[in-house]
């Protein structure tokens, strides 16, 4: 049947139009300034058990309830507000429905807009959104593949978008070494 490729080549349209590819960076499409600082780092006093080192600093954010550890080199970073945008599709493709959270990038210190380095994304889905996402009741970009869980608490999922870093910018194997450390600790 000729629906069927028809389908896939209209999803995939569609899909596609979720990301921007800014200066090569898989970033999903930003409702709010991109590149701007909107929040100020703060250090917590109780460091999470998963912690990258034993000289770490911690964002702590209270509104959704997580901490990160950070190398001592990461001292001065910055939070980059984002939102992420994700398609539900109907059986009969003519409605398109959005599904919406935050992302919260943690940009290191040394980012210029000369030289951007990797950012830390910060998927933040409430536990229905993800629920329905695992489900694949809706997509979030053009790739098949889902954004990895980080951790979660009693009312949020925070994970990392499926290839936030497939570009390599500078910084790339900084970030995957935090990432490997197990450095989000969720709490209520």
């Amino acid at each position: 049947m000729i629906k069927l490729p028809v389908l896939v080549l209209i999803t995939m349209i569609l899909l596609a139009g979720c990301t921007n590819k800014d200066n090569g960076n898989f970033q999903s499409q930003p409702t709010e300034a991109a590149n701007q600082p909107t929040k100020t780092p703060t250090q917590s006093p109780n460091p999470p058990p998963s912690s990258t080192d034993s000289n770490s600093i911690v964002y702590s954010n209270k509104q959704y309830g997580f901490q990160f550890s950070l190398p001592e080199s990461w001292k001065g970073y910055s939070i980059v507000d984002r939102h992420w945008e994700g398609n539900v599709m109907d059986k009969n493709i003519r409605e398109k429905s959005m599904e919406t959270g935050p992302i919260l990038s943690i940009r290191d210190p040394r980012w210029t807009a000369q030289t951007p380095r990797q950012d830390i994304p910060i998927m933040v889905f409430t536990i229905r959104q993800w629920d329905s996402l695992l489900r694949e009741e809706f997509f979030i970009g053009a790739a098949a593949l889902k954004p990895s869980e980080l951790g979660h608490n009693d009312k949020y999922v925070f994970a990392i978008p499926a290839r936030y870093n497939f570009a390599y910018p500078p910084g790339y194997e900084d970030v995957d070494k935090i990432l490997q450390s197990g450095p989000l600790s969720a709490f209520n």
